[in-house]
């Protein structure tokens, strides 16, 4: 037996009397059958500029996941058929289109609808209004989750009290459909840790939570900031950007990242969001992949 091959089945807690009953199996499948502590999805704006290009379309996002990336989960983004969000015409097809391909639909990621944090009482309040369309479709496609954004004007304070009030109302009008709000660290204020953990703590609702993204903290620590999250986390986003010639992503520490995050206790979908300029998306989608998959077997 090699040292590598023993120093794995060390790594895998075997014993004696099992070394000798796996020393006949290839160590490839050996790896294949030990399963990560989480799920891989796929978040659609790691494909923008294909979108945008016209050479995909929202519709065919789903077969595109699973056929090209080998990944059966998806979540959306409201800007790639921001016109849909009450076609159910349109919303059937799709359901179909994830169907035939065995994927299933998770999220949507809602931007553009107004601020959620925002001072300004009246704004506020079409804010979250503007959003109830896209819980319903969420609903209607199967998802269990609509991500938002705690933008505005105001002080951190104003702003506080007016996100965990506006988050509050459509956190119970999602409750009623089964849907999940989240917000991201999405710039700004929540892209403060400690100021987002505040204000999900103060809403105090099952249904309201955190979609922690490894890339968007900025000024505030990011390991920090996803330490922050995680407690309120229903979703999670893997922000990819460039590589080293190892695999591993140039900026974020992945073990690190996926160490806080099964210290969480998380079980749920990590979603790719490859953003990167110098790699094609495709590539940058499939090293993102690779990345998680490695990192999520020696951690799990």
């Amino acid at each position: 037996m090699t040292n590598n091959r023993r120093e794995f089945l060390k790594q895998l807690g075997v014993g004696a009397l099992g070394l000798t009953a796996l020393q006949g199996l290839p160590l490839e499948s050996l790896a294949v059958k030990k399963k990560m502590f989480f799920k891989i999805s796929l978040a659609e704006w790691s494909l923008h500029r294909t979108l945008r290009e016209g050479k995909l379309t929202n519709m065919q996002f789903p077969e595109t996941a699973a056929k090209k990336f080998g990944i059966n989960a998806v979540e959306y983004v409201n800007g790639f058929f921001k016109d849909k969000a009450l076609d159910f015409k349109y919303l059937t097809e799709l359901n179909q289109r994830a169907k035939d391909n065995g994927v299933s639909n998770i999220l949507i990621m809602v931007d553009g609808e107004g601020n959620m944090a925002d001072a300004n009482q009246k704004e506020r309040a079409k804010a979250v209004e503007n959003h109830y369309k896209w819980v319903e479709a969420a609903k209607f496609l199967g998802c269990h989750t609509i991500r938002v954004n705690a933008g505005g004007k105001g002080t951190p304070g104003e702003m506080k009290n007016a996100a965990i009030e506006s988050l509050g109302r459509l956190s119970e009008f999602g409750a009623v459909h089964g849907i999940n709000v989240v917000v991201e660290n999405h710039g700004g204020l929540s892209s403060d840790g400690k100021w987002l953990s505040s204000v999900l703590s103060g809403v105090n609702m099952k249904n309201c939570g955190s979609l922690p993204d490894f890339g968007n903290f900025y000024d505030y620590d990011r390991y920090q900031g996803v330490i922050d999250l995680m407690p309120f986390a229903k979703g999670v986003s893997a922000k990819s950007h460039d590589f080293n010639t190892d695999g591993s992503e140039s900026k974020i520490d992945y073990e690190r990242m996926l160490k806080i995050v099964k210290d969480a206790r998380y079980k749920g979908h990590i979603g790719i969001e490859y953003e990167g300029q110098n790699l094609s998306e495709d590539e940058g989608i499939l090293l993102t992949k690779k990345l998680l998959e490695k990192v999520g077997r020696q951690l799990s």
